[in-house]
C-alpha cells in the first residue's frame, strides 16, 4: 500500500550527511529522490536562504520499506523526545531479532545518548530509547511474537506539558479525520504517575490511512513540545482533499505557511498534492509556494 503520511525531519544544513548515516545503519536503506533549492533570488530563492542556493532541499529516503523526507534547512527547529520512532524487532519474522536490535542500538549510540538503557523491562525482554548524533530519538523494542504483527518503524507521539492526559483524545480525533483508521492496544496508567492521571495512556496505538502510530502521556515532568523539526506530510489526490485535511488539521493560523499547519495539540502537518514534484518544476513555482499558506494547485 502506498504510504500516504510521511514523516519529515528538519536538519540544520546536514540533511545529506544524516540520510547517508540512516540509510547505512538500517536494513534496506536507500535514497529514492532529491530536490534542490533554486540557484538564485531571481529563481525564487529568499534572501535569507542564499547560503543554500543549489543545495539539497529535500531528500526522500526509505528505511526498511518506510518512507521519510529529510529537509535541509537552518537551525530554527530541534528534535526532542516528544516525537520518537519505534523500531520493532519481531522474533517471529527474524530469528536473529535480538542480535539485530543490539547491532542497531550500537550504531545509533555512536555519537548518541541513551535515554533509557538497553535492558529488560516489564513490557519487553529487550528495549532501549536512544537519542542519535542528530538529536532524533528512537525506541528499539523486541516485540511479542504472539501478538499482531507491526511494521518495522512506527512514529511515537508523547503528550507533555499542556497536552498531557490528552493522548487518548488525540487518538480519537486523528482516527476520525483519516480514512482506513482504527484504534489498537490502549494501556492506561493504573494510578497517578507524575503529571499523567490514572486512566491516561502509558501507551496507545492507532492506525490512520493504513499506517500505525503510537501515543502516550508522559509520566514525568518535562518541557518537550511538538515543533516543526518533525512534521507529517499528507499526500492529497486533488484540491478537494487538500481543503478537507487543511480544514480538519489547521488550528494555529500563525503557523500556516507553504502548506504547513499545526493542529490543536501543536503537531505539525504538511498538506501537499501528490503531484508536488511536477508542480515545483513550473516556472517560479518555489517563489509562488513561499507566498502561500494552504497550497492551491491552480496558483502554481
Amino acid at each position: 500500500m502506498e504510504q500516504k503520511i510521511t514523516p519529515n525531519l528538519w536538519f540544520d544544513g546536514n540533511a545529506k550527511e544524516a540520510v547517508e548515516f540512516y540509510t547505512s545503519v538500517f536494513p534496506e536503506g536507500k535514497v529514492t529522490d532529491t530536490t534542490y533549492y533554486p540557484d538564485s533570488v531571481e529563481d525564487g530563492l529568499a534572501d535569507f536562504q542564499l547560503d543554500l542556493a543549489g543545495k539539497e532541499l529535500a531528500i526522500n529516503f526509505e528505511l526498511g520499506d518506510y518512507g521519510f523526507t529529510a529537509i535541509n534547512a537552518g537551525d530554527e527547529f530541534k528534535f526532542n523526545q516528544s516525537i520518537s520512532l519505534m523500531v520493532n524487532f519481531d522474533p517471529s519474522r527474524d530469528d536473529q531479532a535480538m542480535t539485530h536490535l543490539d547491532e542497531l542500538w550500537n550504531k545509533l549510540m555512536d555519537g548518541g545518548e541513551a535515554l533509557m538503557p538497553l535492558d529488560t523491562y516489564p513490557f519487553s525482554q529487550r528495549y532501549g530509547w536512544v537519542k542519535d548524533r542528530y538529536g532524533l530519538s528512537w525506541q528499539l523494542i523486541l516485540t511479542n511474537p504472539n501478538g499482531e504483527q507491526r511494521p518495522l518503524i512506527i512514529p511515537s507521539i508523547m503528550f507533555t506539558g499542556a497536552n498531557v492526559n490528552k493522548a487518548e483524545e488525540a487518538i480519537k480525533f486523528y482516527t476520525s479525520v483519516f480514512k482506513d483508521s482504527k484504534t489498537g492496544m490502549l494501556a492506561p496508567y493504573s494510578e497517578q504517575t507524575g503529571p499523567a492521571k490514572a486512566g491516561s495512556l502509558s501507551f496507545g496505538e492507532f492506525m490512520i490511512s493504513g499506517q500505525w502510530f503510537a501515543a502516550m502521556d508522559s509520566g514525568v515532568e518535562n518541557d518537550y513540545k511538538f515543533n516543526e523539526a518533525v512534521s507529517f506530510a499528507v499526500t492529497c489526490a486533488d484540491q478537494a482533499e487538500i481543503d478537507y485535511f487543511w480544514g480538519k488539521l489547521s488550528r494555529v493560523p500563525e503557523a500556516e505557511q507553504c502548506g504547513w499547519c499545526k493542529d490543536q495539540y501543536g503537531l505539525s502537518w504538511q498538506i501537499v498534492p501528490e503531484n508536488m514534484d511536477n508542480l515545483m518544476q513550473r516556472p517560479g513555482a518555489y517563489a509562488k509556494m513561499m507566498q502561500m499558506k494552504k497550497l492551491v494547485i491552480e496558483d502554481f
